[in-house]
């Protein structure tokens, strides 16, 4: 499948079926049931890295007024996930070397420091903005293992015919974080008074009372978040193990690639680059789309409130619809291009309803909120949802390169993407009418790309043959 080709020993399984008429599993492999610990804790991390890192975005306004940010400060804010992606290479590394414990401690241990910075109450008001920017980045630096070792989990602790839902509960989860923070942050944060006038006009701030109330409001919601980091680190730290005592599949058990030579595997084989991109295009731009979901609805005077319900919504009905289509994937094995077929159609169909909705004054499209809440929330139903779909098709793509190594490159291709989409809003953040559009082309771009791919089941193939 790319220009480096394996030798036989790196093929070869490390698990020896016994007598292939009698037997239909692996000999030595088992299934244990502490898998579902593993999955929850990780899914628990991942959950608040998500949540730690749409903090802002949902507030924007009460932030504006609290912190005297910027718009171009609140897209910053959110431009620090993306950005903690540079040294992906470096965690990837990690990761296939040292396994999931030490990586993942890695990942909480930033957390923890991050949400720390971001708590201290300092006075003095520029000091404090530059802590909450720290704090900020050393949690974008936990999201090259959190977004990328779900389906390394799956492999490792979960047998063939649930893989696809584990990837699904531990890739999906992070973005359930961002969404409940569209709801904890308009909930425990008020917004100042008069919050459209306030956009157009900075000059109109709200009273010291006012403004006093909304910063320990903030504060309140830094402090929670900060303690429930701490204790995930804790659980972390006292238990979880980077693989069983026996594999669950003979894929699980089976020798993969270097390091080296997968990187080289991986960025010559033309396939996996193609639905690399038809996988980090739509991703990419609806991340930092919806990191400001909230400005690009004011226009449309959507109260913040309101717009948190959008957003969470939109991202819930995806993890939800997610972790439905990765058991129906499952159940039905090698079906996975048409699933992602159907599924980037009703994304280009739901983006385009929504861009023209937004631009009722052209188009003459009732601007409802009826309207904006199905369009919105179907666009994130059907792009959240092909995440674990796409990560399982990259791995049975390049077997055997190994998960953690394929995922942290389309991940951070992902991150690309949205940290280039944020860099340039914070130069055009006036008028956003044109990132509805990018959203509606990506979706369209991923769709030709999935149409014209041609699948393999490598990994699949493993499991259903070779242990029979």
């Amino acid at each position: 499948m790319g220009a480096a080709s394996s030798t036989e020993g790196e093929r070869e399984p490390l698990l020896v079926p016994p007598d292939r008429e009698t037997s239909i599993q692996p000999v030595y492999s088992q299934v244990y049931g502490r898998r579902w610990l593993v999955l929850t804790l990780f899914s628990l991390l991942a959950f608040m890295q998500g949540i730690v890192w749409n903090t802002w975005g949902p507030i924007q306004n009460s932030a504006m007024h609290a912190y005297d940010f910027t718009k171009s400060d609140i897209a910053v804010l959110v431009l620090w996930g993306p950005v903690g992606f540079a040294p992906w290479l470096l965690f990837i590394w990690l990761m296939d070397k040292k396994g999931l414990r030490v990586s993942l401690l890695l990942s909480a241990f930033f957390m923890v420091i991050g949400a720390v910075l971001r708590s201290v109450p300092v006075p003095e008001q520029h000091l404090r903005r530059w802590l909450i920017h720290a704090g900020q980045l050393l949690n974008g630096l936990a999201g090259p293992t959190i977004m990328s070792a779900g389906p390394l989990l799956s492999t490792t602790w979960f047998a063939p015919d649930q893989r696809a839902t584990a990837t699904a509960v531990a890739s999906l989860v992070s973005y359930l974080g961002a969404a409940c923070s569209f709801i904890v942050g308009p909930l425990l944060v008020p917004a100042p008074n008069d919050t459209t006038r306030a956009m157009v006009n900075r000059a109109d701030v709200s009273t010291d009372t006012q403004m006093n109330h909304i910063r320990d409001r903030i504060q309140l919601v830094l402090y929670a978040e900060f303690g429930v980091v701490a204790m995930l680190f804790a659980a972390v730290l006292l238990y979880f193990p980077s693989r069983p005592p026996m594999p669950p599949s003979v894929a699980a058990a089976s020798q993969r690639l270097s390091y080296r030579s997968s990187i080289c595997r991986l960025l010559s084989n033309f396939r996996f680059l193609m639905i690399a991109l038809a996988y980090a295009v739509p991703t990419g731009v609806v991340a930092g789309w919806s990191g400001v979901l909230d400005m690009i609805l004011t226009p449309a005077r959507v109260s913040q409130v309101d717009a948190g319900w959008i957003g969470f919504w939109s991202i819930v009905g995806g993890c939800v619809f997610g972790v439905a289509m990765a058991r129906f994937a499952d159940s039905i094995r090698g079906m996975l291009k048409l699933i992602l077929v159907l599924m980037m159609a009703g994304a280009s169909l739901a983006s385009t309803w929504f861009t023209l909705t937004c631009l009722t004054r052209l188009t003459h499209l009732p601007s409802t909120a009826a309207t904006l809440y199905t369009s919105c929330i179907l666009v994130g139903i059907f792009i959240n949802s092909s995440v674990p779909i796409f990560f399982e098709l990259f791995i049975e793509t390049v077997y055997p390169v190994p998960e953690g190594i394929t995922c942290g490159v389309v991940t951070f291709l992902g991150n690309l993407v949205t940290g280039c989409l944020l860099f340039f809003l914070t130069f055009y953040s006036t008028e956003l009418s044109w990132l509805n559009w990018c959203l509606t082309g990506s979706c369209a771009f991923s769709l030709v790309l999935i149409l014209f791919f041609r699948e393999s089941y490598d990994r699949l193939y493993l499991d259903v043959f070779v242990s029979v």
